[in-house]
């Protein structure tokens, strides 16, 4: 084999190595929440922080829908309270949690977007989202400092669980969705 054809069969493999994607933690987190899409879930709480008795004894129901190649939202609804949505988009390194809170009218709530970028691979089952800049500068204005540290975590769990959680010091909240059973 002549030099010229070594290097020919070199970058072929190459290129051929390069074409393959590479699936990441992100990635495949994004992928278990599109495969939920169109179905609601009940959950309960499951923290037993005082602050949590605005939902602990109402209907807790989410349900993944508007799904896309970049984005996911999740409405997430506390007894009659709709007002709330998740909303995960990929970035072009990993993914994004927003809160897009709405009045009845459909206007958003002074106190919504607030979220955070991962800042880590995760894995396939859990992400972490820490509050990112536009969070920290949001709360700090409505006097909410004690949120500036937050980090929201969401795990999927094919056909178990879907949980959604909050920390922060002296803070923790989780609610979990029970997959095996849509409403």
């Amino acid at each position: 084999m002549t030099l010229r054809s070594l290097a020919l069969v070199a970058a072929l493999l190459l290129s051929a190595c390069a074409s393959v994607p590479r699936t990441q933690p992100a990635d495949q987190f994004f992928a278990r929440l599109q495969a939920l899409c169109g179905q609601r879930f009940a959950g309960r709480v499951v923290t037993t922080d005082p602050a949590d008795s605005a939902f602990a004894g109402k209907p807790l129901v989410m349900q993944v829908r508007d799904c896309s190649a970049t984005e996911v939202r999740i409405p997430f609804s506390v007894g009659e309270d709709r007002s709330r949505t998740w909303v995960i988009t990929r970035t072009p390194t990993g993914l994004r949690l927003k809160h897009d809170h709405r009045h009845t009218d459909g206007t958003e709530d002074e106190l919504s977007q607030y979220g955070g970028d991962t800042e880590v691979g995760g894995t396939a089952r859990r992400q972490d989202f820490p509050a990112d800049a536009f969070s920290r500068t949001l709360f700090l204005a409505k006097g909410n400092p004690a949120s500036i540290d937050n980090i929201w975590a969401m795990e999927v769990e094919p056909g178990v669980l879907f949980a959604y959680e909050l920390r922060r010091p002296n803070r923790h909240f989780r609610v979990e969705f029970d997959l095996a059973r849509p409403l």
